[in-house]
């Protein structure tokens, strides 16, 4: 993860019966970052079929980059969301700035933010 980036990862437990429409909306949210935002650098989702959850994994350039998607592709699907499944925990992982902090728990979200301790990264 170079010094700027932001990773979030966060998890989604679908309604009984919602599961479907969970990873459509999910879809449409892939499709339009990858379209809209280009900030966006990574987006990863897994589905686990029995528990009905959605673990996501979200890679942005920087803080700019996440308060955009948080303004638009995020906050135009976060209250259908709500509707058909449980949020969270969400984890922001790297030197959020503070407004977007405050925009996240002004969400709702049940959100931990960490700036970056140490590790590695054999691909860079």
């Amino acid at each position: 993860m170079k010094t700027d980036e932001i990773m979030v990862v966060y998890k989604w437990t679908a309604k009984p019966g919602k599961g479907d429409e969970l990873k459509n909306i999910y879809q449409e949210v892939e499709k339009q970052m990858k379209e809209t935002e280009p900030g966006a650098l990574k987006v990863d989702c897994f589905y686990d079929e029995a528990s009905g959850v959605l673990l996501v994994h979200d890679l942005f350039m920087n803080g700019d980059a996440l308060g955009q998607h948080l303004g638009t592709t995020a906050a135009g699907h976060f209250p259908t969301l709500l509707q058909i499944a449980e949020p969270g925990p969400f984890l922001f992982c790297g030197n959020v700035p503070e407004p977007l902090k405050q925009a996240a728990l002004g969400m709702g979200l049940n959100a931990t933010f960490a700036s970056r301790a140490f590790g590695y990264d054999r691909g860079n």
